[in-house]
């Protein structure tokens, strides 16, 4: 696998004391409870037409991105250098700091709240924090959370089907994955 770099015009700078300390774990749809297609990067990149599906007109104005997206099928997306800021999280709060787009990196699962998560999201996932941690030094496990933890009253996602347990266990594996990932990431441009 390899990873596709699509540069989102929905990203900004980080205040320049930012330290990314945070992971934030999304999930998404497009249409809702549709899987595939390109949509989804329509939508990070500004071009999600509205006339190609009812709940776009919606959401095709919003301008929003997400650093990475992983597919169902474990391939990585990337929208936003990880030192530049994307538009993930909105109104959020993070350990009694607001606005987590500016610490944070923010990571699409493809999925929604019914469907359960892929064996590969998961195992990709991992090797993209250990990738993430190589340069990341203060992006610890422990601050890898959900959208519905920042955002409580307005997010559910990744949602009751995402397992943590997983997550932690490819993360504590020792003689398999997660490795760093074989590619490189965009860090800045």
């Amino acid at each position: 696998m390899r990873l596709r770099y699509l540069p989102s015009p929905h990203r900004d700078a980080r205040p320049a004391s930012a330290r990314i300390d945070l992971l934030v774990v999304h999930a998404i749809s497009l249409p809702p409870g549709q899987f595939g297609g390109r949509a989804i990067d329509d939508l990070f990149l500004g071009r999600l037409d509205p006339s190609a599906h009812p709940y776009f007109k919606g959401v095709a104005k919003l301008k929003v991105s997400a650093h990475f997206l992983i597919n169902r099928q474990g391939e990585v997306t990337q929208y936003v250098p990880v030192m530049k800021r994307a538009w993930h999280a909105g109104i959020s709060r993070w350990q009694g700091r607001r606005g987590c787009n500016d610490f944070s990196v923010g990571v699409e699962l493809e999925g929604d709240e019914r469907t359960p998560f892929t064996k590969i999201q998961y195992m990709m996932l991992a090797g993209l924090v250990r990738t993430l941690q190589t340069r990341l030094i203060h992006l610890r496990d422990e601050a890898i959370v959900g959208h519905q933890h920042i955002a409580p009253e307005r997010k559910w996602d990744p949602g009751p089907l995402f397992d943590w347990s997983v997550l932690r266990w490819w993360l504590a594996a020792s003689a398999m994955p997660p490795q760093p990932l074989a590619w490189p990431l965009i860090w800045e441009e």
